[in-house]
């Protein structure tokens, strides 16, 4: 009888300590937190190792990172593999930032990044900041960027009234 006794209460402590681990998983993480990056030190192996461990790293965030390989010597083709893999994923994870101001020269260069990031080749951020002479109004390219920039700023509190997305840091320029 104790036996059992024992073997419920067991049961009992692993269960609440798998409950709280997949609470600790699962839960929903609050906005603005810094995600911690994950050094991870990858073994390749020769064949179709190295093909199958570049598959799962390719599932992995961004956040695994930096990546360290340890292969054989004589192991060229996983060398050739693993550079070709972190060199695409380089060009992919990768951020870019444009930084515009209101010619209308950047209309379509903000449309072509707006297309990358929509095909998934590359995210590019785009930082819209309306000329310190646009007082009432924006321009024309900040009418048409206010809806696709991911940051639009404005130098007078008067637009900032007008265009709630807007961001208003007082004089910036």
């Amino acid at each position: 009888m104790n036996f059992f006794l024992c073997l419920i209460a067991v049961g009992g402590v692993v269960a609440v300590l798998v409950l709280l681990r997949l609470w600790l998983v699962l839960r929903p993480r609050k906005e603005g937190l810094q995600t911690v990056s994950v050094s991870v030190l990858v073994v390749a192996g020769s064949g179709g190792h190295t093909t199958e461990i570049l598959r799962l790293l390719g599932s992995l965030s961004k956040h695994y990172n930096p990546r360290h390989y340890v292969f054989a010597d004589t192991d060229k083709m996983s060398a050739v593999k693993i550079r070709s893999f972190e060199e695409k994923r380089a060009e992919r994870d990768s951020e870019s930032l444009v930084l515009c101001n209101g010619p209308g020269t950047c209309i379509p260069i903000c449309a072509s990044a707006l297309l990358l990031g929509i095909l998934g080749i590359k995210k590019v951020i785009i930082v819209y900041v309306e000329s310190i002479c646009r007082v009432e109004t924006l321009s024309l390219s900040g009418k048409i960027l206010y809806h696709f920039s991911d940051y639009f700023f404005v130098q007078w509190p008067t637009l900032k009234g007008k265009y709630p997305k807007s961001v208003y840091l007082g004089r910036i320029v």
